[in-house]
């Protein structure tokens, strides 16, 4: 049985250097625009009576009361409308009988202002705040432009070279639209989690996560007795919490163990979910990209890394596809991540991790892994097709020097780097943690002494982007999510030297076996199609999705239907319109037509030779907009577009489990323990607090981390 291992963290011996944040002022990104609203009232101002009555007027006339000259108006124009009130001698409100938008309030606002009594009229339209992006209130969050602290990687990215986070993935802007969905389960596939993090919680007493499950078996023995790699004391149960999975110099002595290095617990489950949705704006901590989704944990991975079987099972449950011996999951994940991998191409070995992929794109679900932390080839299974492998970049968009690369990449995202050699690691990506070297300690969080970077974290930065997006656009497949992230990618930075001033090469494709762990600058072949950005992701995400159903088969000259009454626009939105176009370059003979041109479908008759290419464009009401292109011959029409885009108007609430939560286990050996979010942990965590700001004062002797 192949067994995988999460991706190592490197530290890297940096050259110290100085960077400077860009200059300028701030200038705060204005939430999206406002939606058209139903208009109640019109804002009017009427002209002179002589303009209506050109006949000489009675004394007082021009006194006249102005809700009868309204009702002379409404009279000429058809609008049933009523006086309000006055807002001076001169300006008015009147009242609409019925509220009106698009063309319907456009009409009668061209009426209004047509007629001749009127000198003006205007909707009394909404005005909003022009807020910037939203920033949680959590300490240990705090973003500067430009700068290092906090959760830098959630900041905007600067816009000049000069600049220190180029690489930033903009959370602070898709905030202003999206903050997740309960209805979208993240599945956290690793070493469990601890669920009494207060940043994490279980969710039925207000936390974010979810019961999940444990999958890792027996390694073997007697009567498949021996829990070496679970470190629980037994196989596969409902607790999901982490015991620790280290490693002394005394267990590379046992033969499962035997190809393993001796380090202390990674608390890498924990760290991964804080990134994912650690408790957001809550006043504590950290922040985590997707604020509102549910974190589902399925432990696959301890002592020494974790086996395929237990890996593909828990794939497989994550997504609600039953398993064998197993419970069924009754919330489905819509996104797994999996920080985790080894050396190998996926044909060689990883055909399950092929199958089951496709098996959970057939249900919705995105798989996203990490690239990997040797500086050669994509590792397995993050290079299986159909998987969104995501690699690692520096604070500045170049390739960190440790993470993997090639074509099987799909895009970057940060994964920490140190810049100096020694002192505080000053870009390390921050999240939640434990403090137990080997069983469960003190709840905490990574900072610049406590570093933690690797790609293990660019991947659930993605995930949780992915999560945005789906709350956004619940119909999105796994095709369609994977390319729209690839869509809104920024393009990767080119940056002439290193920290020490050498020349920077482009990055290259590592041969098979080859190591080459220098930082180098990305291109679309090593690192996939840019730098990961949360706030292009989720305007991408509402985006309409076109869809076309098309006959399984024709014959010449026969008519061919084509649907696109499948379409479905983002949540809250609706379709406006659908426009047929032929394609040029059609090789039919003759002049195809279309039946219908702006309709949910048309037809048109198959050509007796050739081809002929259809293209339909679906809208929404807010001018965004899809395509699909459809392909006719003289036997069959033929399209990369779905059938239809599914039937989610918008995610589903999933209401917080009331499960019990498992009894802890002894700190020692025993099962994976956990326990409920406990109010005195918030003393504690203040506590904490002081402890993490003390700390980032002083300069301690050695850092590590898992990556």
């Amino acid at each position: 049985m192949h067994r995988t291992v999460f991706a190592a963290t490197l530290l890297l011996g940096c050259v110290l250097a100085t960077a400077r944040a860009g200059a300028g002022e701030a200038n705060p990104l204005g939430a999206r625009a406002p939606r058209p609203e139903p208009v109640a009232r019109i804002l009017f101002r009427l002209r002179a009576p002589a303009a209506v009555e050109p006949s000489a007027l009675a004394p007082g006339e021009s006194l006249r009361p102005v809700a009868e000259r309204l009702r002379e108006v409404g009279g000429r124009t058809g609008v049933s409308l009523r006086l309000a009130y006055s807002l001076t001698g001169d300006i008015h409100v009147a009242r609409l009988l019925v509220t009106e938008q698009g063309a319907e309030l456009a009409a009668t606002l061209a009426a209004l202002r047509a007629d001749p009594a009127i000198e003006y009229a205007d909707p009394d339209t909404r005005r909003h705040p022009h807020s910037g992006p939203v920033t949680p209130n959590d300490p240990l969050f705090a973003p500067t432009a430009g700068g290092a602290t906090g959760q830098w990687y959630l900041g905007a990215p600067t816009t000049t070279p000069s600049g220190v986070s180029l690489a930033a993935v903009n959370a602070v802007g898709a905030w202003s639209t999206a903050t997740g969905s309960s209805g979208i389960v993240i599945a956290d596939l690793d070493t469990g989690v601890r669920f009494e993090h207060p940043d994490l919680g279980r969710a039925e007493a207000g936390g974010k996560l979810l019961p999940g499950y444990d999958f890792i078996g027996a390694d073997g023995g007697a009567g498949g007795t021996t829990f070496v790699t679970a470190n629980d004391g037994d196989g596969r149960d409902a607790d999901a919490s982490d015991p620790g999975d280290w490693v002394t110099s005394g267990d590379l002595t046992n033969s499962f163990l035997t190809n393993c290095s001796a380090g202390n617990s990674s608390w890498h489950g924990t760290r991964t979910a804080g990134i994912l949705g650690a408790r957001t704006n809550n006043g504590l901590g950290i922040a985590g990209i997707a604020w509102d989704s549910w974190i589902l944990p399925a432990r696959v991975l301890g002592k020494c890394g974790g086996y395929d079987s237990d890996i593909l099972a828990a794939m497989l449950w994550s997504a609600g596809i039953a398993v064998g011996g197993l419970p069924a999951n009754p919330y489905p994940a819509r996104v797994l991540n999996m920080s985790f991998g080894s050396a190998g191409a996926c044909s060689a070995g990883s055909g399950g991790y092929q199958d089951v992929i496709r098996q959970l794109a057939a249900r919705g679900a995105v798989v996203i892994v990490s690239a990997g932390n040797e500086g050669g080839p994509v590792d397995s299974p993050a290079n299986c097709p159909g998987a969104i492998a995501v690699t690692g970049v520096r604070h500045i968009g170049t390739k960190v020097g440790y993470a993997n690369l090639g074509p099987e990449v799909a895009l970057a995202a940060p994964a920490g780097n140190c810049v100096n050699a020694g002192g505080a690691c000053l870009f390390s990506i921050d999240t939640t943690t434990n403090l137990g070297t080997t069983s469960p300690g003190t709840s905490s969080y990574t900072d610049q002494f406590n570093i933690n970077i690797g790609t293990s974290f660019s991947a659930p930065i993605v995930a949780g982007i992915a999560a945005l997006m789906l709350s956004t656009n619940a119909n999105l497949n796994a095709a369609q999510l994977k390319s729209r992230l690839a869509a809104s990618a920024r393009a990767f930075p080119v940056v002439a030297t290193d920290d020490t001033g050498a020349p920077l090469p482009m990055c290259v494709v590592p041969t098979a076996g080859a190591t080459e762990a220098f930082e180098c600058n990305c291109t679309r072949a090593t690192c996939g199609a840019g730098l990961a950005d949360a706030q292009a992701a989720v305007a991408e995400a509402q985006r309409p999705i076109a869809a076309v159903a098309v006959p399984l088969a024709t014959q010449p000259g026969q008519s061919l239907a084509l649907d696109a009454g499948g379409s479905a626009a983002a949540c809250s939105h609706t379709i406006a319109s659908y426009a047929w176009a032929i394609l040029p370059g059609s090789t039919a003979p003759g002049t195809p037509a279309l039946t219908s041109l702006t309709g949910p479908s048309t037809s048109l008759d198959a050509p007796t030779s050739g081809t002929v290419g259809v293209q339909l464009t679906v809208t929404d009401e807010d001018g965004r907009i899809d395509v699909a292109t459809v392909e006719v011959t003289s036997t069959q029409a033929s399209t990369a577009a779905p059938a239809s885009a599914g039937t989610h108007a918008c995610p589903v609430a999933i209401p917080p489990p009331v499960a019990t939560t498992p009894t802890p286990a002894p700190a020692a050996g025993g099962g994976g323990g956990g326990g409920s979010l406990d109010p005195s942990l918030l003393a504690m965590l203040a506590v904490l607090l002081s402890t993490l700001r003390r700390r980032r004062r002083e300069r301690p002797a050695a850092a590590s981390a898992s990556g």
